[in-house]
């Protein structure tokens, strides 16, 4: 092949790796400024009377669940009509023990074995009654506005799930919470370009709230969060950011820990791509933001290597093998000394490439039949926000 060919090639891989972070919300930035955005209802930010309920599957979260419960009354508060379930997926610490003193202000729904979150959302979800629902996780700390932010959105007849804003709070401890943080600073801006242009592309568990009767309950062994925004895009409603309701939590501050979540989550989420993938027809938009934001966000490290080995290619194609050898070699030893020497932009980086290899494993990982029902959580995202 000639040297020009997998010069391109290669660029079109890479590119393909980088359009979920560049050309893409670029192309979402350019469709806001030039008036192809989501046709705007306008809200009565008094409300509706609606009733609300909040739901959250827990396991050994002894260290975080008295806050959280806390905050959640804190949260429940800010509303006329709001109910708080929770369920506890058979927990070996103290979680159900801290619970007790709350037991006549929540709903709590204890689980003889482990049958994980989904699990234990479904069977809340049949106990709840109000009009919408809030799902968080426990060691998020919302904000107590959040609910009377995100409200108003449920006017329009349209909306059928509102997400909130997630912040880390933890960016400046180590490389990899510092990656972790940035990189959800930018998916927080992107999902607030679709909010404004068509649609999120799916909730992220923190903080979200759907209509009760949206709600199609994900098999057991699905990743809930995504799965059940994605079917109510998929069925016609709307999902719309709040960047208003806030919530706070801590990343990942061990690169092992961070990269083990990574493999959970792209295997869970790559599970529900499969199940998706029927559902959403022919709607060129739905497709572009679709493929663009999850599809390829999942599949960035395939598309690196297969662009690297590509340009590697090309170059020994130009030049003698043995020059781009020595030169890949002095390129990956000059990376790890600038790295053990403490440049941040270094460390950041190796951090993002190890959070995207995790994010690959995840993936091969669904494609071989893998599933995450049950798993143990980690424990520096547990540490108190704040602390």
């Amino acid at each position: 092949m000639s040297t020009s060919f997998l010069a391109a090639a290669s660029l079109l891989f890479i590119g393909l790796a980088a359009h979920p972070f560049t050309t893409y919300p670029l192309s979402l930035y350019l469709m806001r400024k030039f008036g192809r955005g989501r046709p705007q209802t306008r809200i009565d930010r008094t409300g509706t009377g609606l009733s609300f309920a909040i739901c959250m599957s827990v396991y050994n979260e002894e260290s975080c669940i008295e806050r959280k419960v806390v905050n959640l009354l804190e949260l429940a508060a800010t509303v006329e009509r709001c109910s708080i379930h929770i369920y506890a997926d058979a927990p070996s610490d103290r979680t159900v023990e801290l619970l007790q003193p709350y037991a006549d202000r929540i709903d709590l729904v204890l689980g003889r074995e482990r049958r994980g979150k989904t699990c234990g959302l479904n069977l809340l979800m049949k106990r709840v009654e109000a009009d919408v629902v809030l799902f968080t996780d426990a060691n998020v700390i919302i904000d107590p506005a959040a609910l009377q932010r995100m409200r108003p959105h449920f006017d329009d007849p349209k909306v059928g799930c509102v997400c909130g804003n997630l912040i880390y709070v933890n960016g400046d401890e180590t490389p990899t919470s510092a990656s972790g943080a940035l990189y959800w600073r930018i998916e927080e801006a992107i999902k607030q370009l679709e909010s404004d242009t068509f649609s999120v592309i799916g909730a992220d568990g923190s903080l979200f709230a759907i209509r009760r009767e949206c709600h199609r309950p994900p098999p057991d062994d699905i990743i809930d969060d995504f799965y059940v925004s994605m079917m109510i895009l998929c069925n016609g409603y709307t999902v719309v950011r709040e960047p208003a309701a806030l919530a706070f939590e801590r990343s990942a501050t061990g690169s092992g820990e961070e990269f083990r979540r990574k493999v959970r989550i792209a295997c869970q989420a790559f599970n529900v791509h499969r199940l998706v993938w029927p559902r959403l027809g022919y709607n060129p938009r739905l497709l572009y933001f679709y493929f663009s934001h999850r599809l390829l966000k999942w599949l960035m490290i395939y598309n690196i290597a297969i662009g690297g080995a590509l340009m590697l290619w090309a170059l020994a194609t130009a030049f003698s093998p043995g020059s781009v050898t020595l030169l890949s070699v002095a390129l990956a030893l000059t990376m790890a000394a600038l790295a053990a020497c403490g440049s941040r932009l270094v460390q950041n980086g190796l951090a993002m490439l190890l959070a995207c290899t995790g994010a690959g494993l995840g993936v091969w990982r669904s494609i071989r039949g893998d599933r995450f029902q049950v798993w143990q959580p980690a424990l520096s995202p547990r540490n108190p926000v704040g602390d």
